[in-house]
């Protein structure tokens, strides 16, 4: 009898495993961290064969955990950390190379040389996003071009390319032996190599880039069987794929145009359905596919994607050592009642949307010697909210739709004080569900939907419930006065990279 969906979400700082019931509740989990590999500034790496070892750990913990048997698992969901690039052997299943995670900015030239005179939006109707570090494509071409023999290796056809969720599905349903090489249209839309209209790779791109079509995985839908497991999980069918920003979409069962939410995690990201129309944004927003049910229209979106919020509270902890915890920040920026008149701009891979600001830094600007670690605990947590506005700006401008209330997910979400300065900024509610696991909810509901462990979104609709709200408790004039001092302190960090200043 089938009672568990098992998701598999693997985020930039950890892999987890969690059992959902029917109910949409928690069974049970288990997580380990990712280790990050920081080998000069603006690269950041991390090791493919750990992340593939630590999710047969988690899954073990997940199952060990519960009292579910493999036979009780309906199916398994994936999800994962979009943009992230790796390269292994077909045949021995090596990697030939760390993984270039999305934050990576090592290969600006290579997309410097690919904009031309066309600059960044060079392919922006094709793919809908900007020519940037950001994505997938220039991290392939790195890859080819500077680990000895591997683009000689990839024309031969020896070699694939894929984002985690490839490389997980292709060791779960056997690897060298029969292993699955596919990924679906959510990670797919964020290679720059996908078409949005065609959902199918672009041989304009491929030219562009000079990337073997051979290294490329078969793009499917999100939720339909894709194989099935080998090993621990065998014989259970793997039955949905989501990038994990569309998965926090489908797990807070915005499935709808018009509907939103947003995600604090490593970064942030800001996801507004569109419904099936493709709408290119003139605010420095992405177009990306929210989500392809089996045969079903594509689903789309417009995403602001914001690069540092829940790493800056690492950095604070482990670069700084100004607190010892993640949750210290909110307790240290309770003891003061406002920034101190500083201002936190944390450009550490230059400014995401809605800027596109590569030449970007980080920069705490309005320090004064008032100016105590509680104020820039504060600053840090605050930068958040200001980022956030900035995109909604963007989506109200692009739309036309203003938000009535953002619904939010993800481990800050948890800092209340955080929620409430969201709330004041933004001048709408703030809403978080009672399962806050939506990221790996999304994922589960995809692989259930498509082996009819729920029989249909209205069904998954009702899971979803309201654990809090936040209203804004300042006036228009104080939102705009602090939004202004945002927007100047943003503007102190630009321009920094320059022929002065060149990294690594």
């Amino acid at each position: 009898m089938s009672r568990y969906i098992l998701a598999i979400d693997h985020g930039t700082t950890s892999t987890r495993a969690i059992l959902f019931d029917h109910s949409g509740a928690k069974v049970s989990s288990g997580q380990l961290e990712t280790t990050q590999i920081l080998p000069r500034p603006g690269w950041v790496e991390q090791d493919p064969r750990e992340i593939w070892q630590n999710t047969q750990k988690v899954i073990a913990l997940a199952i060990d955990g519960s009292q579910a048997t493999i036979g009780e698992i309906a199916a398994v969901g994936i999800t994962n950390q979009r943009e992230t690039t790796m390269l292994w052997d077909r045949k021995t299943g090596e990697p030939v190379y760390n993984t270039l995670v999305w934050q990576d900015t090592r290969t600006q030239d290579i997309i410097d040389a690919v904009a031309g005179a066309d600059g960044p939006s060079r392919f922006l109707i094709t793919t809908g996003l900007p020519l940037s570090t950001y994505f997938s494509a220039s991290k392939i071409v790195w890859l080819l071009d500077n680990v000895e023999g591997v683009r000689a290796r990839a024309e031969a056809g020896e070699l694939y390319f894929g984002t985690p969720d490839t490389w997980l599905l292709w060791n779960l349903t056997g690897g060298l032996d029969g292993g699955i090489h596919v990924t679906d249209v959510t990670n797919a839309s964020r290679t720059l190599l996908m078409n949005l209209e065609t959902l199918a790779w672009d041989d304009d791109l491929l030219v562009a880039f000079n990337i073997p079509r051979s290294l490329l995985p078969e793009i499917r839908s999100s939720s339909e069987v894709y194989g099935t497991c080998v090993g621990t999980l065998q014989g259970v069918p793997v039955a949905g794929i989501l990038g994990d920003q569309q998965a926090a979409t489908f797990g807070q069962v915005a499935f709808d145009e018009g509907q939103a939410k947003n995600t604090y995690g490593t970064g942030n990201f800001l996801i507004f359905n569109t419904g099936t129309d493709i709408v290119h944004s003139k605010n420095g927003l992405i177009t990306t596919v929210a989500y392809k049910v089996g045969k079903e229209p594509a689903r789309y979106a417009l995403e602001g994607s914001i690069a540092v919020t829940g790493s800056l509270i690492q950095w604070l902890r482990d670069n700084l050592g100004i607190i010892s915890s993640a949750s210290e920040a909110e307790q240290l920026a309770r003891t003061v009642e406002d920034n101190g008149g500083a201002y936190f701009v944390p450009a550490f891979s230059g400014l995401f949307a809605p800027y596109w600001r590569p030449d970007a830094r980080g920069a705490i600007v309005g320090l004064t010697r008032f100016v105590t670690r509680a104020h820039i605990a504060r600053a840090a947590l605050e930068s958040t909210a200001f980022q956030t506005r900035d995109v909604l700006d963007a989506i109200n401008a692009d739309t036309g739709i203003p938000l009535t209330e953002l619904r939010v997910d993800g481990g800050m979400t948890a800092n209340e004080l955080l929620m409430q300065v969201q709330a004041d900024i933004l001048g709408v509610p703030v809403v978080r569900p009672q399962i806050t696991e939506t990221t790996a909810l999304g994922a589960a509901f995809a692989a259930g939907l498509a082996v009819n462990f729920w029989h249909s979104r209205n069904q998954i609709r009702k899971i979803w419930l309201e654990d809090r709200r936040w209203t804004p408790e300042i006036d228009d004039d104080e939102r705009a006065r602090r939004m202004r001092i945002w927007k100047k302190a943003v503007s102190k960090s630009f321009d920094w990279v320059d022929a002065d200043s060149v990294e690594g």
